[in-house]
């Protein structure tokens, strides 16, 4: 087969326009074929016909609360002083529900009656009709009950039945079959070799599809050959409404999927202007749509977003699904590509009143950010991002009762955070700590700017040998007495080597040792501040060390790379070294604070968080990680 490089980057506007002409000209369903169900097997299909009521719900004037039906023109006159005595010829009992005795109007509670020898003694009268369900009051025979394109509901069957539907006429449900590509993928439960990943995006795409209504089925993961993958996808396409191919949709040499559907059917679309997801391909074979997801899972699940969902949502005759908007402050600055609409998954939480979002890793890889993020920010292609603080419109994932309960957490990163997040969580599920890790300096920054809730901070200042508060008052001037500092732990910060320290490396005056490879933080990170400092006071040049320039996050993405072998030293905590089973070389014991917005500290969003501090059991856990002492935490230094 001819090398297939991508078609152009098509607006994605444009290329579901194209994908639309492709199966209208191949001959594709528009609609997908009528079926009728009973009402009980009906949920969450589509109605393909209108239902009309057959009967009238109630079928009858009933009574509405347990009491006595009595006619409205007897009671006239009762009060507390005068009140009406009822024969027991002149009332009926009646439980809420019963058909209203002929010729009552009206329904007095139980609640309200007294009785005196059979005589129902009334003290106020009752107007006609109260308390009685007329006939037709929910719905009257021959009324539309539910239109054309209706996706069925719990409340919308329970409606139909009580209408005299049994059956209703509804879309079959769309199925859609994935096919996983690759020679290095192999299925969930088995353990793969190095340069193997596991076939994660079957079962994601699978759930996206039963999410949205489909029946969804993933085959055999294929090999990279071409000739198997088409032989596949000729078999498969006719049993579907949507067949999926992951992976393959790049222009690599293993990558087959745009030339296979060129070959057996018509390929309309090959590289979409999203980011990430931008090896898409879009075409037909055998009058079914294909599409080409690519292989990263934040790609793979976009490319479903954008263009699966509308199509099987026309498919049904349902209307897509919008999520909720919100307004948002940025909480750091946002880089976009020209050319490209940037699809961003941000953290949310409101802070001092107005909603702020924070954006999550961006790699195309990083499955976590699809897990916890709570909304979607849409940066068009025209635009080169946003600054911190702008406000931006951001499509919700979560509900806002959610989002308000959340703290957000900016600055640095700290493995007590998380086990905070998980253990305030697991205490309440409204509740959820965020955190997001762009070093010590910048999180005071963010906090300065209304940005967070809290920052962690623990830089050093090397001319006082004080930790945070001299940073404090630098960034917040006048504002800084208004601030407060609470601690967190003491905690070990130390070289983190391979295990065994197979290289000798004796501290940090090692580092310059040819070809020695150093991990580091990223500029304004207090970690890489306390490095900055140890090397001055031993007078090395940073530019001297192999990889000083090299980047990371976070701790444990520190201690990942010299687990990998990527990296033989990484200044950062001992739990990071104890967490990747890493040996550990000290450096220094230091702070680990929290600096609080200025009159946050007693606000009850943080109280979930000065509780779990205070309690033994968590205090425990953070000594359990290992170099971490919690002798003062939760107490206010400042």
């Amino acid at each position: 087969m001819p090398s297939s490089p991508f078609i152009r980057d098509v607006p994605a506007a444009q290329a579901l326009e194209a994908w639309r002409a492709a199966r209208e000209a191949a001959g594709c369903p528009w609609r997908l074929p009528v079926i009728e169900v009973a009402i009980a097997e009906a949920a969450g299909l589509v109605t393909a016909v209108p239902v009309w009521a057959t009967r009238s719900s109630p079928p009858f004037d009933a009574a509405g609360m347990d009491g006595i039906a009595v006619r409205a023109a007897d009671t006239l006159g009762a009060s507390e002083t005068t009140p009406v005595l009822l024969e027991p010829g002149d009332y009926d009992v009646v439980d809420t529900g019963d058909p209203m005795p002929a010729g009552r109007d009206a329904v007095v509670m139980r609640e309200h009656l007294h009785y005196d020898d059979g005589r129902a003694e009334l003290r106020a009268a009752v107007p006609p009709y109260q308390h009685v369900r007329s006939i037709g009051e929910d719905v009257s025979a021959g009324e539309l009950l539910l239109p054309a394109g209706h996706r069925l509901r719990a409340v919308d069957l329970a409606a139909a039945a009580a209408a005299g539907a049994t059956r209703v006429s509804v879309r079959r449900r769309p199925v859609v079959l994935i096919l996983p590509t690759g020679d290095e993928v192999r299925p969930i439960g088995s353990e793969p070799g190095p340069g193997q990943i596991l076939d994660t995006n079957s079962l994601m795409l699978a759930e996206q599809a039963t999410e949205a209504g489909c029946e969804a089925r993933c085959l055999p993961i294929e090999p990279d050959d071409p000739e198997r993958i088409a032989a596949v996808v000729t078999a498969a396409a006719p049993q579907c409404d949507l067949l999926i191919i992951i992976a393959g949709s790049s222009a690599g040499r293993d990558d087959y999927t745009a030339r296979v559907v060129a070959s057996a059917g018509t390929l309309a679309v090959h590289g979409v202007a999203v980011r990430p997801g931008h090896p898409v391909v879009l075409g037909v074979v055998e009058r079914t749509p294909v599409l080409g997801a690519p292989g990263y899972p934040v790609s793979a699940a976009l490319t479903f977003d954008i263009f699966a969902e509308p199509l099987l949502s026309s498919l049904s005759g349902a209307p897509r699904t919008r999520r909720p908007r919100t307004p948002a402050r940025l909480a750091r600055k946002l880089a976009s590509p020209l050319g490209m609409d940037d699809w961003v998954r941000v953290r949310l939480g409101v802070v001092g009143g107005t909603m702020v979002a924070t954006p999550l890793p961006r790699g195309a890889g990083v499955l976590t950010s699809l897990v916890r993020a709570d909304g979607l920010l849409v940066v068009p292609a025209g635009v080169e991002g946003h600054h911190a603080g702008s406000t931006v419109s951001v499509e919700l994932l979560r509900g806002l009762d959610e989002i308000s309960g959340t703290i957000v957490a900016i600055g640095s990163h700290d493995l007590v955070l998380d086990l905070a997040a998980s253990a305030l969580r697991a205490d309440d599920a409204m509740v959820t700590l965020a955190s997001s890790n762009v070093g010590s300096l910048g999180g005071l920054v963010a906090l300065r700017d209304g940005l967070c809730h809290i920052a962690g901070s623990h830089l050093l200042d090397p001319a006082t040998g004080q930790y945070t508060v001299p940073y404090v008052d630098r960034v917040f001037g006048a504002a800084a007495p208004d601030v407060a500092i609470v601690r967190l732990v003491h905690r070990e910060q130390g070289l983190l080597v391979a295990p065994g320290n197979p290289l000798g490396i004796g501290g940090i005056g090692a580092l310059t040792r040819p070809g020695l490879r150093y991990v580091n933080r990223q500029r304004g990170a207090g970690t890489r501040v306390l490095l900055d400092h140890e090397l001055g006071k031993l007078g090395i040049d940073p530019h001297a060390i192999e990889g000083y320039l090299r980047e990371e996050p976070t701790h444990l993405a520190v201690a990942a790379a010299i687990a990998a072998g990527r990296a033989d030293a990484g200044l950062g905590i001992m739990a990071a070294a104890k967490a990747f089973g890493l040996g550990f070389l000290p450096v220094t014991r230091e702070p680990y604070d929290l600096v609080v917005a200025p009159g946050a500290l007693d606000s009850p969003q943080l109280a979930p968080l000065w509780s779990l501090l205070r309690s033994d059991g968590f205090q425990s856990a953070v000594t359990e990680l290992g170099g971490y002492s919690a002798k003062e935490m939760g107490r206010r230094i400042r």
